[in-house]
């Protein structure tokens, strides 16, 4: 099993920020039965769980990161290999399914808990199931604050978003599944940590504020329809707000599609691409995007392709996790290699 302490030292930048936090103010230990408010829905965990199950990629890392990979006794919904640090306790816990995981699946692991990390597979029209199904069998369903709150679900897909995404959401769950596992100080010191991180970040472009302009391909369901790129309420919005860049892309769905001669018309300094192990698409594969980039009439006119400024995102950073925050640092990174930070 990865202890907490080792796992904490893999969500540090370096060893002085753990240094840092690793006398992280004591915090209250949990008192059961605990109800907490999630999702517009209460949910009530009546002792500590023993086991648990994700539904989601990110889910199952928050675990991993606060010390819990041995009460994980299920995965699903997979887009990128699991964090570095990570793959000796990921490597013993069962992969459900890469994508869609069944309910008999998941209820066949007789988990005390599940944590899900989009409503669209389990939540109100969820197609793997409803909360409500598993709660008949006493099995309390947590769903990311990330993908609910200040968010509308209802119209399927990936939802739309009343509210910009922070990373305020992602500390919310870190601390919240803290409190349901009763390790609060793990959760305390692990966003303790976190933050340290995102600042130091943005700290490395600060020269390059207000002059960027970028575009964060997804993937396309075809590579002759318009791509699915990110609007600017969801995890990218944040990632460029957070480093002074301007979103080309003015919609508030989370992935809108957006043709490429508008995207051309808007000349992003920057193309970020996601990287995924995913092949639901063949633009998944990040070797088609490049591909597509530099052969198509429209794209390989474009500033940013001709002159090389089209960087490689893990596509898991564009989702609103706690993958988000590696995308901030490797957004910078990339940036400042690139000359762009002065």
């Amino acid at each position: 099993m990865l202890s907490f302490n080792t796992g904490f030292k893999a969500a540090c930048a370096a060893a002085v920020l753990c240094g840092a936090f690793s006398a992280a103010a004591t915090a209250a230990q949990t008192t059961y039965p605990l109800t907490l408010k999630n999702c517009g829905r209460d949910i009530t965990f009546r002792k500590e769980p023993a086991s648990a199950v994700t539904v989601g990629q990110n889910s199952t890392e928050i675990l991993y990161m606060l010390g819990l990979g041995d009460r994980v006794k299920g995965t699903s919904v997979w887009f990128a290999p699991v964090m570095k640090g990570y793959e000796e306790v990921n490597a013993k816990v069962p992969r459900l399914a890469d994508n869609d995981p069944g309910f008999e699946t998941v209820v066949a692991k007789k988990p005390e808990m599940v944590a899900v990390q989009f409503q669209w597979h389990i939540g109100p029209e969820g197609i793997v199931a409803r909360p409500e199904q598993f709660e008949t069998l006493g099995i309390p369903v947590y769903t990311s604050p990330a993908d609910c709150v200040g968010k509308d679900n209802s119209g399927g897909g990936d939802g739309v978003r009343n509210d910009a995404f922070t990373m305020d959401l992602v500390y919310q769950e870190i601390r919240e599944l803290a409190q349901i596992f009763n390790v609060p100080d793990r959760g305390t010191a692990l966003v303790e940590a976190l933050k340290a991180r995102e600042a130091a970040a943005r700290a490395k472009v600060t020269g390059a504020k207000g002059t960027l302009s970028a575009v964060f391909w997804f993937s396309s369901a075809e590579l002759d329809l318009d791509p699915y790129v990110a609007g600017r309420k969801g995890a990218p919005g944040y990632i460029m707000q957070a480093l002074g860049i301007r979103n080309v892309v003015e919609s508030d769905e989370e992935w809108p599609t957006v043709g490429w001669e508008t995207i051309a018309k808007a000349n992003p300094t920057l193309i970020v691409a996601g990287k995924m192990d995913r092949r639901r698409f063949k633009a998944d594969d990040i070797a088609v995007k490049r591909a597509f980039l530099s052969s198509d009439p429209v794209t390989k006119l474009m500033p940013a392709v001709k002159e090389g400024r089209v960087f490689e995102l893990d596509a898991q950073a564009m989702n609103p996790t706690v993958r988000s925050l590696d995308g901030i640092e490797a957004l910078a990174n990339a940036i400042a290699a690139a000359g762009l930070a002065r």
